[in-house]
């Protein structure tokens, strides 16, 4: 078995998608879309509700990684909307992420999906809330936000405000503008070519790529480069 580099952990989802029927989604599975892409040796442990097992994790398994399943009460489901690049969300189900010491404890480099911070856990429309427990945010190397969660959370994207969040890199999605890279008090914009496609998971399969890249050296500019590119060949793909 070969060596794991990069494990992803969390919950698979159902998503709605412009009213169509429900389609596996969750972190686990659009960051796993990517790693398979790149032929990464990974690990992605990832949980659902057993009604939903045999939906959520078949098409998981089918991208041939390294795949352990575990038993959820509920499966998390989100219906989504698309205006352009503006979405519109509406949360189903979620859980908050309590684990970020115990894995920063293991020596790993971590990546964190920053929707937790801003995004309330209960049902309905998502509105964003910013009232988050920043003390987390030690634990991290890497904080992936999108557009919308960091303007709620720092206000501004600029390089002062979101290094201000002191993790050492975190990146900002713009959807199909790119996205905002800070490291080292330096902010760089990594554009990316527009595509009218559906974007669900493109956030998921970038910080994927983008912790793979940096788990094999690449320094953080061109890992956020590569990653941007290699979502760009996905979403080219399932036009």
């Amino acid at each position: 078995m070969p060596l794991v580099r990069v494990a992803v952990v969390g919950n698979l989802s159902l998503d709605l998608v412009d009213g169509a029927p429900p389609r596996v989604g969750g972190p686990p599975y659009y960051a796993a879309r990517a790693l398979a892409a790149l032929g990464a040796p990974a690990l992605v442990r990832a949980k659902s509700a057993e009604a939903d097992r045999p939906r959520v994790l078949r098409p998981l398994e089918a991208l041939g990684l390294r795949v352990e399943w575990r038993l959820g009460e509920t499966t998390a489901t989100y219906a989504f909307s698309y205006d352009d690049d503006q979405r519109a969300m509406e949360v189903r189900g979620e859980f908050p992420a309590q684990t970020l010491a115990a894995l920063a404890e293991a020596g790993t480099r971590l990546s964190f999906d920053g929707q937790g911070l801003v995004r309330p856990a209960r049902l309905g429309p998502l509105v964003l809330e910013p009232e988050p427990e920043l003390s987390l945010l030690r634990h991290l190397s890497v904080l992936k936000l999108s557009e919308e969660e960091a303007v709620a959370l720092v206000g501004d994207l600029d390089e002062r405000s979101l290094s201000g969040l002191g993790v050492p890199e975190v990146v900002v999605t713009l959807g199909s503008r790119g996205c905002l890279l800070v490291t080292e008090h330096r902010l760089v914009e990594v554009p990316a070519d527009p595509l009218e496609v559906d974007p669900t998971g493109a956030g998921d399969a970038f910080a994927a790529a983008y912790l793979e890249e940096r788990s094999r050296g690449v320094e953080p500019r061109r890992a956020a480069e590569r990653a941007t590119q290699l979502v760009h060949d996905l979403l080219a793909r399932s036009r």
